[in-house]
This record gives C-alpha cells, sequence and structure tokens, in this order.
C-alpha cells in the first residue's frame, strides 16, 4: 500500500465514529427487576472517572461520583450506567447541573426508594467542589 492509500485509510477510519463513542453516545440507563423486593438494602457505586466540561471556560472538570441508593422494583445495570456517566465527558455543563441532572435520570430510570448522587471534583484553581444531592419516596 503506497503511503497516500495508507494515509486516506488511516484518515478515513479517525473520521468514523469509533464504536466506544458510539456506545456512549446511546447511553442510556437500564434497569432490571429488584431480586428482593420488600428487602430495604443499600446498593453504593462509585464512578472514580467522571469528566464534564465547565461552561464558562471549557475547561475539562473531574470527579468521583458516589450513588447511594436504596432499590424499589427495579436496580440499575452497572455497565449501562458507566456509559451514561462516560456521556458528560464532552457536555459544557456546571458541577451543580451535572449532579442534579444525574439524579434526575438515576431517578426517572429505577424510581428508587432512595438516594444520593454526591459529586465530588478535583480541585482547580483552589476551589474543591462537593455537590450532593437527594431525592426520596
Amino acid at each position: 500500500m503506497t503511503n497516500d492509500k495508507q494515509q486516506m485509510t488511516t484518515e478515513q477510519s479517525t473520521q468514523q465514529i469509533k464504536y466506544g463513542e458510539r456506545k456512549i453516545a446511546e447511553g442510556e440507563l437500564i434497569t432490571f427487576p429488584n431480586p428482593r423486593v420488600g428487602r430495604r438494602y443499600d446498593i453504593n457505586i462509585t464512578l472514580p472517572e467522571f469528566t464534564c466540561k465547565c461552561p464558562f471556560s471549557g475547561y475539562p472538570d473531574f470527579a468521583t461520583i458516589y450513588i447511594s441508593y436504596i432499590p424499589d422494583e427495579r436496580v440499575v445495570e452497572l455497565k449501562a450506567l458507566k456509559l451514561y456517566i462516560n456521556s458528560y465527558r464532552d457536555r459544557y455543563i456546571s458541577h451543580e447541573e451535572s449532579a442534579n441532572q444525574i439524579l434526575d435520570d438515576f431517578v426517572a430510570a429505577c424510581d428508587p426508594l432512595e438516594v444520593t448522587v454526591k459529586a465530588d471534583f478535583t480541585p482547580r484553581g483552589n476551589v474543591h467542589t462537593v455537590v450532593e444531592v437527594r431525592h426520596q419516596k
């Protein structure tokens, strides 16, 4: 293969959306039936690689997202949650709105008895932000 053809093939492949990007773009919260309906138990999830972009500067923001919930009828599927969280990486969204949007989407997907979403953002410019939002039936 000549260098020109090889370069064209490389350019074409970089212009196409990658399978991981497609899965992230499609990211929606999927649930399954709670195996122990009626029993109150806690599910604690840590997502240490959350990223989004500051809506004012465009700089990247990094956070660890903590989700703690008591399920009712439905439980969230973890791979779908991971893809959903990754869908924020190119969004221009504030710390406060990202935590609230994650909570809203989580409640809409699995309607838990209780849920807390805590977004612990990495300090930037000597400022450390933690946003904690809750929902209870």
